[in-house]
């Protein structure tokens, strides 16, 4: 039987001095520049001059929500009784804690706003913000992992990994397990969909990225959290589930409304059209 391996990789990046520059630090940084860039050539690619003009604010607005909402979302979620007891430590971003389910809450409510306040297209935006967030999940995973956190329960496979706080047995390593799915598998399908022709048919208004990113990454979420072991302070709920696959599931269903909404709405929108250009014949 192989010899697992040992997690001993040093969670910092680059001393200088006082200062730590940490891996999963570096992660967002390099996931958040990787969307800017990507976003920007969407913009110019497709001549959407409107939101070209709000970009860099629009960037900014963002980049808080993914900070605020991923802090609030893990109080939130998992573990309001501690952070009602320790207010001031909801502040200490430093230590860890972020879900991404409470980011993604307010990534949707922040750019909605966002775009209701300069009149812009909020599901266009929202397809071209939305392909491009699987980078930054993915380069977060692989954050998880450098830094020995979030990992996955016991194995026999050959792949397990011996992870500090996580005792002598070997684990799955389920933060590489999710940076496939949510970062390399969820990259490619949804742009595999955005900028097709047949995008523009019916069946595929603009939101149906957003719609299918909610439901894939849910997907993928609830399949790797049957190897990545539940939070402490949680457990299973109800016996049966883990917070991570609760919420999951959620995304999933709202994923499912918003793709029927969108197909109705182009639908009534194509109808209205089609009666208006009727009423002009002679």
């Amino acid at each position: 039987m192989p010899t697992p391996f040992v997690h001993t990789l040093d969670p910092v990046f680059l001393t200088l001095g006082p200062l730590q520059i940490r891996w999963y630090g570096l992660m967002y940084v390099l996931g958040f520049t990787a969307s800017y860039f990507l976003v920007r050539h969407q913009i110019r690619r497709h001549h959407y001059t409107e939101l070209g003009k709000h970009f860099e604010n629009l960037n900014l607005v963002l980049i808080l929500s993914v900070i605020i909402g991923g802090r609030l979302g893990y109080v939130l979620f998992y573990n309001p009784g501690y952070y009602l007891r320790h207010p001031l430590e909801i502040l200490a971003t430093w230590e860890g804690g972020m879900s991404f389910h409470g980011a993604c809450i307010m990534l949707i409510i922040s750019g909605w706003l966002f775009c209701r306040r300069y009149g812009l297209d909020f599901w266009k935006g929202a397809d071209i913000y939305g392909a491009t967030i699987p980078i930054g999940l993915g380069l977060g995973r692989l954050g998880n992992f450098i830094n020995g956190e979030l990992f996955g329960r016991p194995t026999a496979a050959p792949w397990g990994v011996v992870f500090a706080d996580g005792g002598p047995v070997a684990r799955h390593p389920s933060q590489l397990y999710e940076a496939l799915l949510e970062g390399v598998v969820l990259f490619v399908l949804l742009w595999a969909v955005k900028g097709r022709p047949w995008q523009r048919r019916p069946g595929w208004p603009h939101g149906s990225v957003l719609a299918l990113f909610l439901v894939a990454y849910g997907i993928f979420r609830m399949v790797v959290e049957q190897f990545r072991e539940p939070d402490p302070q949680i457990g299973f709920l109800f016996g049966l589930v883990t917070m991570g696959q609760s919420l999951s599931l959620i995304m999933v269903i709202a994923g499912l409304l918003l793709w029927l909404l969108r197909v109705r709405q182009e639908k009534n929108r194509g109808g209205s059209v089609a009666v208006a250009s009727d009423r002009k014949r002679p």
